[in-house]
């Protein structure tokens, strides 16, 4: 497994496993804690999993916390899915930065969103698996959600959507969020 530092966003990294493949199917390691100690993370640190399960063209997001954050991977255990991240740490040499990533079952591949950051998907097939591992337990009362398609974001999500939660389709502009989280 390697780290590849995420240029767009400052902190990010995406993981890249080597799965061995067979006729049987596939092995990979999905975690490897002195890989994520290397690049100056506390494997220790992520005290929370969850899993989604999507159908292709649901959209998830934009979704950050407030306060101190939250950290995490996330992991397309199984299809693939179109993976956006938002820098939106003030102080970030690559604030308001965004990357893009393919993520799938394939590849296994898992990327590490810094807190601070923004972060949504789009599956991309019939059935799409996301696995988050995050470093402290949810309160939803910290959840902030981003409008989706902010023309300042101006995200190319692959799909159109076919479904998204109440919230995230009522979701405010990056602009609101921004003078918001001024405060």
């Amino acid at each position: 497994m390697k780290a590849i530092e995420v240029r767009q966003v400052s902190g990010a990294y995406l993981f890249e496993p080597t799965p061995f493949a067979d006729e049987r199917g596939f092995f990979c390691r999905t975690f490897d804690a002195d890989v994520v100690r290397s690049v100056g993370l506390d494997p220790n640190a992520f005290v929370q999993d969850s899993v989604s399960r999507s159908v292709r063209g649901v959209l998830r997001g934009l979704h950050l916390r407030s306060g101190a954050g939250e950290a995490k991977l996330v992991r397309c255990s199984y299809g693939r899915i179109f993976d956006v991240v938002v820098d939106l740490r003030p102080g970030s040499p690559t604030y308001l930065g965004r990357a893009f990533f393919e993520l799938s079952g394939e590849t296994q591949k898992t990327l590490y969103i810094p807190a601070g950051c923004a972060h949504g998907f789009q599956a991309l097939t019939g059935t799409a698996d996301t696995s988050y591992r995050i470093d402290r337990p949810h309160d939803p009362a910290e959840d902030v959600t981003i409008a989706f398609d902010d023309p300042e974001l101006a995200i190319p999500w692959p799909l159109p959507v076919a479904s998204m939660s109440q919230r995230d389709r009522q979701a405010p502009s990056l602009a609101e969020v921004l003078k918001h989280m001024e405060r």
